[in-house]
């Protein structure tokens, strides 16, 4: 398989966890986004969305979007599995997912900042207020969402899940910002907790190869 996909692409980083998780291997192929590199035709022809991540499997078949990719991955290993076994956990695990997903992420990318900056004139740290405005927002929903949960050592349970997938790059990328993180107990905890296991170490930014200085 080859992920093509940005170090810093929260999305990306969500599927480079789950194959981690997996222990499935990839070979990974580099997108600088931030550069434009999405925009040109050599990843244009294939993703036709334009966006990472994309996972090109063995046969050239090729999927996006990130949370279909790790619900393709946990169909076809389901070991360990980041989906629950039971239709209400599952249910729990992807409305968790989704609140960074599908709440947060959306109105946070790259895109949308640059959209900001360049298209409407937003002033740098306004920018930055609205990202750390809209992370905080999220992050509260999730935090109140675990607290309806029994105590567990990740987000759902105690093995990690796609909602884990989903809540450590978001932290990433909110860290990068100074996000406010203060009052969130559960959520921090199941991050730290993530961060201690190797295949979270070894999905983070940091350790891409093409991540910068």
């Amino acid at each position: 398989m080859k992920l093509h996909n940005y170090f810093r692409s929260s999305a990306s980083f969500r599927v480079r966890i789950a194959l981690a998780l997996k222990g499935m291997a990839y070979d990974y192929v580099p997108v600088h986004i931030a550069r434009g590199d999405h925009k040109l035709p050599a990843f244009t022809d294939m993703a036709v969305e334009g966006l990472v991540p994309l996972l090109e499997l063995d046969d050239g078949t090729r999927l996006t979007q990130s949370m279909a990719i790790i619900e393709y991955l946990d169909e076809v290993q389901p070991a360990p599995a980041l989906l629950p076994g039971g239709a209400l956990a599952r249910a729990r695990v992807r409305a968790l997912s989704q609140i960074v997903s599908c709440e947060i992420h959306p109105i946070n990318n790259l895109r949308v900042l640059k959209y900001l900056v360049r298209e409407l004139k937003v002033e740098e740290e306004a920018k930055n207020t609205w990202y750390r405005h809209w992370v905080r927002i999220g992050l509260e929903a999730f935090e109140r969402q675990l607290a309806q949960q029994p105590a567990s050592t990740y987000c759902c349970g105690e093995t990690p899940t796609m909602a884990d997938c989903c809540l450590v790059p978001q932290i990433f990328n909110g860290q990068r910002f100074n996000t406010d993180f203060s009052g969130l107990p559960r959520t921090m905890a199941a991050f730290e907790a993530c961060m201690a296991l190797p295949a979270f170490q070894q999905a983070q930014p940091s350790a891409c190869p093409d991540a910068e200085a």
